[in-house]
Formats: structure tokens, sequence, C-alpha cells
């Protein structure tokens, strides 16, 4: 497993490595053929000198290597938010608020990560950049052919896994961190979506975006996100048996791919045998969720003139999923805020007694990428074939993530499987400013599985 954050701040502060000595290690790894495609644009000059920097030494990030999804602004550089149709767009004038609030704390950017095009995917191909494969950030590389890397920000979850970065800055909507960090076997954390600012992130859904971040360790995500939040975690010394822990069994275990299956009840097992308090709960209004979502119609209010003039250029998978929005009305829209307020009480009502929920992060493992790789032309069956699975594969990976995006709550992602295995994530989630409380349950869990 690589050192994370925590333990790379200790060695520096005994002199057993440098700033700039991390900082060649990690531009060495996006240099890689492991991180192939995980990046759209480098800046490893500009890397280098931060971290050369002594000012940095004893802030939270240290100087050390930061990645930026590429939906982010970057002052001086276009956003491109993973689309080529926006390659000529005006340079942002600033940063926006979670890279000036990295940088602040330390973080040397080393470059802007790939991303699903405009983030409306869990899968995380792209036809304009080409696709990361997954990798395995707590037992190294996935043996085979190149697997999936989740989206949509599959770069940013790739460069953490890797070794090019120790913070992955991204966004989440319906699962775009914690997608790919289950699928690269490293920790993803959404944390409730008012804590940090989304000025300056191309949107999604200005209902569901959140910005936050992938990262080695829990630990590492409690840093991270108290920079992003300006925000101190609240630190608790409750042990796992002190915890009320609550397995749904109601849609997030259904059709659990083996592999998913075994590592998720491997854990649970773990924790009761550590003491933990375990129930399983039903979820009812999880059958009862909203018909229509968010995105669609509100990335449609963003792109619909972009769409007039630059249509064909779209990634035609992106294209439809945000055409789809084009066809809700007025009046549903709004019943979809009233009828999401209730389901978001109705949920409450059933975990209020419980600190955290625990869950699979996704019911698969990372599908293969030829399996849904964006169509060639060369053969009109397979193309069709390959999207079927798309969108197949799509929804199966946001489905246990979107409700909680959907709940406005917040949850981590942590990596359960074992070496020989391919990464499985365990989600600990909670409703809205549940996060100090999820956080300390995913550490608890965290340090468990690394004594197994």
């Amino acid at each position: 497993m690589l050192p994370d954050l925590d333990t790379t701040r200790r060695m520096l502060q005994s002199h057993q490595t440098s700033a700039p000595q991390e900082m060649e290690r990690a531009i060495a790894a996006a240099q890689s053929t492991a991180c192939r495609h995980a990046f759209v644009r480098t800046g490893f000059d500009e890397a280098r000198s931060q971290a050369a920097n002594p000012s940095l030494q004893h802030l939270p990030l240290a100087g050390l290597a930061v990645s930026v999804k590429d939906l982010f602004d970057l002052q001086g550089q276009p956003t491109p938010a993973g689309s080529v149709v926006l390659a000529d767009a005006p340079a942002a004038s600033a940063d926006c608020p979670a890279v000036a609030r990295l940088r602040a704390a330390g973080g040397a950017v080393i470059g802007r990560t790939n991303m699903t095009e405009f983030a409306f995917s869990g899968v995380g191909v792209n036809p304009h950049h080409g696709t990361p494969a997954a990798h395995d950030g707590r037992f190294g590389t996935l043996v085979g052919p190149a697997r999936v890397p989740g989206g949509s920000s599959s770069g940013a979850a790739v460069s953490v896994a890797t070794g090019a970065a120790f913070v992955g800055l991204g966004s989440d909507t319906g699962g775009s961190i914690r997608i790919p960090a289950a699928l690269n076997g490293v920790v993803g954390f959404k944390n409730t979506a008012r804590l940090v600012p989304t000025q300056g992130a191309l949107p999604l859904s200005t209902t569901l975006d959140t910005v936050c971040a992938t990262t080695r360790s829990v630990r590492d995500a409690i840093v991270v996100h108290e920079v992003l939040a300006q925000r101190r975690v609240a630190r608790s010394t409750a042990p796992l048996p002190a915890l009320r822990l609550a397995v749904p069994t109601t849609v997030f275990l259904d059709g659990l791919d083996a592999p998913v299956s075994q590592a998720f009840e491997r854990t649970l097992a773990q924790l009761r045998q550590a003491g933990a308090q375990i129930a399983e709960i039903d979820l009812p209004a999880m059958r009862q969720q909203p018909a229509y979502g968010f995105s669609a119609p509100e990335s449609y209010a963003w792109h619909r003139e972009l769409l007039q003039r630059a249509g064909e250029r779209y990634d035609p998978r992106v294209r439809k999923r945000i055409e789809a929005g084009a066809t809700l009305r007025a009046w549903e829209y709004i019943d979809l805020l009233r009828s999401r307020q209730q389901w978001i009480a109705d949920m409450q009502a059933c975990m209020a007694p419980y600190d955290a929920l625990l869950s699979p992060t996704v019911p698969i493992t990372a599908p293969l990428l030829a399996s849904v790789a964006p169509a060639d032309g060369q053969d009109a069956a397979m193309d069709a074939a390959r999207d079927a699975e798309f969108f197949r594969v799509n929804a199966l990976l946001l489905r246990n993530t979107s409700a909680v995006n959907l709940l406005d709550g917040c949850a981590l992602s942590l990596p359960c499987h074992t070496a020989g295995e391919l990464p499985v994530g365990l989600m600990v989630w909670h409703a809205a400013l549940h996060d100090d409380t999820v956080l300390h349950v995913g550490l608890q869990i965290e340090e468990l599985l690394q004594k197994q």
C-alpha cells in the first residue's frame, strides 16, 4: 500500500524524505503506463516549484502533489470538463475556491485529471482523451485486461491509486467520487454538499453537485475535508462496540457480484467479531424514490445553447443523457423538488436510531473496458452491444451511491477487498451533516481492516 499523506508528513518531519523527493516520485508515477490517460494536462514544473517552497512544509498538505478534476477552474487555464467542445473557452481568471483552499494548505497541483465528459456517467469512459484503466491503490497493479476506472472522477482516483497524487480533487453528483474510489482501491469521501463551495466548478446538477476528494486513507480524507470545508472535524473516542450500525437490505444488496458479496460479508463478520453491533434494517422508502432525476434537466438547462452550436462534438452517450432533460415539464420539476423532501424525511425516520449505515459502494466489480468502449463505426452490431452494456453498467454503478446524493447525505467509500481480489468498496453513510460521525466510523473500520 502506498504511504498516505499522514505517514508522509511524519516522514517529512523526521527528514526521512523531502517534498521535492516526493514530488519526483509523483511525477514519475504520472508519467508511467499505469497512469496513461489519467491526466489531460500536467504542470510538473509549477508543481516542482511549489514542492521546493520551504514555507509550505508545516501546512496540512506540506507541498505534496494534488490533482484537480478537469471541471474546476485553475487560473490561466480553460475549464474543458473532459470535453473538446470547451477546449478553446476563455481561461479562468482565478482558481475556484476548492483549488484555492488546497493551494493555501500547501497542495502542489500536478495536473488536471481526465473525467467523463461533463461528468455525466459513473463508468469513466472518455472518447476524446482516452480512458485510464483501473488500478488497485491498496495492493498494486490489476492483472489482466484493462477495466473501467469508474466515473466521473476517473483520473482523480487513478492518480491517487498509482501514486501520482496524494489528493484527487473531484466532484460527486451521483457517486462520481465514491464509484472510482471503490473500483481503484482507494478512499473517497462525499461530504454534505453544502459544506464545500461549488463556485468555479462546471455544473452537472446544481441541486446535487458536491465538491470533495479521493485520498489514500480515511485519516487523509479527514484532513482534506477540513481543508476544503474550512472546518474542524469533531474527533470521537467511541470504539466500535459503542457504535450503532445498520445494513439496509432494501435495494442496496440486490444482485451483488460474488466478489462484492464475499468482501462485504467478510467485512461485516470482522466488524461483529470486533464487537460491533450491526442490525439489518428495511428501508421501504428506497422503493419509492422519485421517478425523475435532477441531473438531466439541470444539465440540459446549462448545455442547451452549446448543444445547438456544437452538439455533434459531444460524446453521443453523454449527449443522449443530457437531451433527455429537455422533456421534463416545469410542473414535473416542481413535483420532483417536493417529493424529494418527503422522501428524505421518510428515509431519515428509519435511519435516525443509527450512527451510520453500511452498504457495498457499488454492486459489481469493475467491468472490462473493452465491453463498454465507445463506438468506432467498424461494426454497427458491436457498437450497439457496447452501448447497451455501457448503459446497463452505468445504472448499476450509480444505484447505491446516487441514493445518498438524493438524500442530501454524506458517505465514505473505503476498500475492503484483500490481496488477489478485484477492488471492492465499503460505503459508510448517513443523512446530511452526519459527516463527522461517518468519518469516525470509517476510521474505526479502516484501522480494523488494516490489522487483518
